[in-house]
């Protein structure tokens, strides 16, 4: 039996990246997943290539109404919520003398605000139904460590890890498990803009800080979307039952905690 058979998911951010192999790693374990993104089109698109059982649902975790609209749009959709996923997540770097508070703002409101408020959404249904759940945070190994050039998001991603563990103390007596997953350097897309910034500060040529960071990954390359399926199916499912506030590294080495 699929290990997720007969659940519902909202993952936020999953559009692309790791959002998305999530939903599409949650759907062939058995569960009907909405793909929650503020890029309504991506998330269709989304949706349509997982197939049966996934779909679109419009989510901008920096505004309330958008919120709890996606809560109620998968309740009205599945009969409830029994796995959420805050995926959503921004990130941005200078040096401190230079941290802009458009930039602060920016990033706490989307990784920090944002985790927050949808888990407590998500929970809120989660109480009211009555069948417990499961809420995976993204964390980071930027939350384990400071970062020269790195200030902000590290602080977002040490706020999540602080979350996980006083959400997770709170809920546990509804049956809802809160854990996190700190994943360490992840290829994709994003690693383009990542990868500039860097070259930006560093004085680094295009490419040169991603092959620094690859190479001081223990088990020897970045990670993947798909090195973190494995985590994100175990904590969602009945496995985890008595796992509770804890955050784990999928990091490649990177990481000992």
């Amino acid at each position: 039996m699929r290990r997720l058979e007969g659940k519902s998911a909202l993952i936020t951010g999953a559009a692309r990246g790791i959002g998305r192999a999530f939903a599409e790693a949650y759907a062939r374990e058995g569960a009907t997943v909405a793909i929650g993104d503020i890029n309504l089109g991506g998330a269709e698109e989304a949706a349509a290539a997982i197939g049966q059982g996934a779909h679109a649902v419009r989510l901008d975790v920096t505004d309330q109404t958008s919120i709890e609209a996606a809560v109620r749009a998968v309740e009205e959709r599945r009969g409830g919520i029994d796995i959420l996923v805050n995926n959503a997540a921004l990130f941005d770097l200078a040096p401190v003398v230079e941290i802009t508070r458009e930039s602060y703002d920016r990033l706490f409101a989307v990784n920090v605000a944002g985790t927050l408020f949808t888990l407590q959404a998500a929970a809120r249904s989660m109480v009211a139904r009555g069948k417990g759940g499961k809420i995976i945070n993204m964390a980071s190994q930027a939350g384990r460590r400071g970062e020269a050039l790195v200030a902000v998001y590290c602080a977002t991603k040490a706020a999540v890890i602080s979350l996980t563990q006083s959400a997770g103390l709170d809920l546990i007596k509804h049956g809802i498990n809160v854990n996190a997953i700190a994943p360490g350097v992840v290829d994709g897309e994003h690693w383009d803009g990542v990868d500039a910034l860097f070259a930006r500060h560093e004085c680094l040529r295009p490419g040169e800080k991603k092959t620094q960071v690859a190479a001081a990954v223990p088990y020897g390359r970045m990670g993947t979307a798909q090195d973190l399926t494995g985590m994100a199916i175990f904590l969602a499912s009945a496995e985890a039952d008595y796992i509770v506030a804890q955050t784990y590294n999928v990091d490649g080495g990177n990481w000992m905690s």
